[in-house]
């Protein structure tokens, strides 16, 4: 099976702050050939660099997330491609279509039906209901009183608030105020969805149930994300790929399993270091070709980590056959690959890591 096609794509982005950064990039295009060398110039000339030379693909269906620590420039990014922030250089392309030549019009009907956002602040009216919150994009759209009500109905059912629908947003919790968010911003439908640490204002028990809610919402939905994050467990758990920033600029780009087996930097490896390998690791990270001498009917499926296969390692320490969706087999899996995995942990992650 392919990959699947891109979303939408940002090249060489930039976002500088000063005098006349501008000037910096006469074409608008922002590629150029050192941009170490550019950004110290910048630096020294008064400007500041939120966003510097950032190139990457988010594929349809795929939860793309960035992090980073505050100030890394992860909250810049997601504007740069909502044009919620106009990028100094580059180029932001949804569905091949630079956003950036974009007319204000065409910008404002690309938001209203083709995005949806969600942010921190949970950013309800507060002297509408939770239904009139949800229905209010659906207003702004001129969508008609019973179908735009009929269409918060549903999204008041999804994230399951069914039996507030006339609650004022002070009347709810810090949990049930972001479902209310995040239920006004599928309310339009979006292709693309951007969430900026959405659930970092809550508190951790309230914020790990959001998290299975978001897991929930999206093996209904199948939406293109882009999910914004300090917190690296949470980028774990949520991303199918993951960019790590700082300073303005991505360090390194992968899967969760990619990124804490391989960190490209210190810095990155800073992030990965308590993180327990078994609940990263896949069995699809893994996966050997099949020699043919285990038995396909004792199989486990690629997405299963580590934490769940291993104990029955016990019982089969010779391995077992993987298969994908559709019962095919695809690899195998054998106790020697995961302990050479874990053991190549060791060092970084400690005991932790088993």
């Amino acid at each position: 099976m392919g990959e699947k096609p891109v979303k939408i794509s940002c090249r060489n982005i930039w976002k500088v702050y000063g005098p006349d950064p501008a000037a910096y990039f006469q074409d608008g295009a922002g590629k150029v050939s050192d941009p170490e060398a550019l950004r110290q110039r910048m630096r020294s000339e008064g400007h500041v660099v939120a966003a510097s030379d950032v190139s990457f693909d988010v594929h349809v269906g795929e939860i793309f997330i960035i992090m980073g620590l505050s100030g890394s420039g992860k909250s810049t990014m997601v504007r740069c491609l909502s044009r919620l922030v106009e990028p100094t250089a580059g180029e932001v392309l949804l569905d091949g279509k630079d956003l950036l030549h974009a007319s204000e019009s065409e910008l404002i009907e690309i938001r209203r039906h083709k995005m949806g956002m969600v942010f921190q602040n949970f950013g309800l009216l507060p002297h509408l209901t939770v239904l009139e919150n949800v229905a209010f994009p659906l207003k702004v759209q001129g969508m008609d009183l019973k179908t735009r009500l009929a269409r918060a109905q549903e999204m008041v059912d999804l994230v399951e608030l069914k039996g507030r629908e006339s609650s004022f947003p002070k009347q709810l919790s810090g949990g049930q105020q972001q479902r209310v968010g995040i239920a006004r911003s599928l309310a339009v439908e979006p292709e693309l969805w951007f969430l900026d640490e959405p659930f970092s204002a809550l508190d951790p028990l309230i914020r790990r149930q959001m998290q299975d809610e978001f897991v929930r919402l999206q093996t209904l939905l199948h939406k293109t994300i882009v999910f914004i994050t300090h917190d690296f467990l949470e980028a774990l758990r949520l991303a199918d790929r993951m960019a790590v920033m700082k300073d303005g600029e991505i360090v390194q780009i992968g899967t969760p399993a990619e990124i804490v087996l391989n960190p490209a930097d210190d810095y990155v490896a800073e992030f990965t270091s308590d993180v327990p390998l078994v609940r990263v690791i896949t069995i699809a990270d893994l996966m050997e070709p099949y020699e043919g001498k285990l038995d396909p009917q004792d199989a486990c499926q690629t997405d299963m980590s580590l934490h769940d296969v291993m104990p029955y390692f016990a019982e089969k320490p010779e391995g077992f056959a993987v298969t994908d969706d559709a019962g095919n087999v695809i690899g195998q899996i054998t106790a020697a690959k995961v302990l050479e995995t874990l053991a190549s942990g060791k060092d970084r992650n400690g005991p932790a890591a088993a």
